[in-house]
């Protein structure tokens, strides 16, 4: 469903130009969930823009559902890979309603039937009719981020784009925030790819887990082999490490939108 090949993204050109992203390469099957990881400014964001098409001077070939994306996407291509990204109040217009917000992808794409997309797409994050005419500032940290995902699930995508998702929430928040993604991905058949700087939240959703420093894709990994400490390079070793104690468990608790 998704392949990358030696993408790489550069700012400045010289001896000042700084590469974000250095000749990453993977794939990620349909319908399996792909996690990358690393510490912060390690490019893992900066991959994440470049498959969205949000950074127009990257380099390497991305790959959709076997066929090459072009610098400058066309809107079909962008209807199949959507974004949530991490701040949910920042992603969110602060002077649009629920309602707004999700109305406005229906008509750029011209879905038609918005009433019931709207609907169905709120009940499918756990949210209610008296959501849908509210404001960010009047929704809960969990509630903006439910949001951010319909706004991403109503145009039917075939892949998601996960930019710390839970990074911003309180920790049983986040836990019905990965269930809510797991049980979606289930029901629409959905690809993911997650970017996480924490061990836990990836290997709970991530069957497969690239390893990100200083730009570049320096490790390939299954979620168990992470977890039992199955690792070659030296700074997954160190990442492990301060990631001590990390348990894929722990993140699964009951959802009560299920």
């Amino acid at each position: 469903m998704l392949a990358l090949e030696h993408v790489t993204v550069s700012y400045g050109t010289g001896l000042g130009r700084i590469f974000a992203a250095s000749d990453v390469s993977f794939q990620v099957e349909e319908g399996a969930s792909f996690g990358l990881v690393g510490e912060s400014g390690s490019g893992k964001s900066t991959v994440l823009r470049a498959i969205a098409g949000l950074i127009p001077h990257a380099q390497g070939r991305v790959i959709l559902a076997g066929r090459e994306m072009s610098m400058r996407r066309s809107t079909a291509e962008r209807k199949m890979v959507q974004m949530v990204f991490q701040d949910p109040y920042g992603s969110l217009h602060p002077n649009q309603t629920v309602d707004q917000t999700l109305s406005m992808p229906i008509a750029i794409h011209k879905l038609g039937d918005s009433d019931r997309r709207i609907s169905s797409v709120l009940r499918e994050v756990g949210l209610g009719r008296e959501h849908r005419y509210r404001y960010p500032h009047q929704l809960s940290g969990g509630q903006r981020q439910r949001v951010a995902i319909a706004r991403a699930l109503v145009l039917e995508p075939r892949i998601l784009l996960l930019d710390e998702p839970t990074s911003a929430l309180d920790v049983s928040v986040q836990a019905e925030i990965l269930n809510l993604l797991a049980r979606l991905r289930r029901i629409h058949r959905l690809t993911l790819l997650m970017v996480s700087h924490d061990l836990a939240v990836i290997a709970h959703l991530c069957e497969r887990i690239g390893v990100m420093s200083n730009g570049s894709l320096i490790e390939l990994a299954t979620a168990d082999a992470l977890a039992s400490g199955k690792v070659s390079h030296g700074y997954t070793r160190q990442l492990l490490r301060s990631n001590r104690g990390f348990d894929r468990s722990g993140a699964e608790i009951v959802d009560v939108t299920s």
